[in-house]
């Protein structure tokens, strides 16, 4: 069992072995649950949905998806600030 401290703000830090344990690196998220009995439950936070729910990004409106070409320009004008 770990004991935390409540900073002035209301704010806990969680200790680098909780994290590990969570599998939480530095930018992730976690959630946390009230439970009965003044308990919570902290997990962490797991993106919903699979892979594949990103190939209708590549679709265009009304046709095709896009060719590899036109993936490759779009990222590039991206990169460049134009878009």
């Amino acid at each position: 069992m770990s004991t935390l401290t409540v900073t002035a703000k209301g704010q806990v830090t969680l200790r680098k072995d909780l994290l590990k344990h969570l599998g939480v690196h530095a930018g992730e998220k976690v959630t946390v649950e009230k439970l009965p009995d003044g308990r919570i439950e902290v997990r962490a936070a797991r993106p919903a949905g699979s892979i594949s729910d990103v190939f209708d990004f590549l679709k265009r409106e009304n046709g095709p998806s896009l060719s590899i070409e036109e993936m490759n320009e779009i990222a590039s004008q991206g990169w460049a600030g134009k878009r």
